[in-house]
């Protein structure tokens, strides 16, 4: 879990859009740029080289 006040300040290093935490998938995704950055031990991996492509699905949903 990500603490709810760290993620109020981060942005995604991309767009600077606000990042969303999926719990299932251990990812902070920011719709804007269609990234999914990676959460290792509850430390964010916020490095455009880490972060993966969301799917189509994800982007609408």
């Amino acid at each position: 879990m990500i603490d709810k006040k760290l993620l109020s300040i981060l942005v995604c290093p991309v767009s600077k859009a606000p990042l969303e935490y999926n719990d299932e998938q251990q990812e902070l995704v920011c719709k804007a740029s269609g990234l999914a950055y990676p959460v290792r031990d509850g430390i964010p991996v916020m490095l455009e080289t880490e972060a993966r492509q969301l799917t189509a699905d994800e982007k609408l949903g």
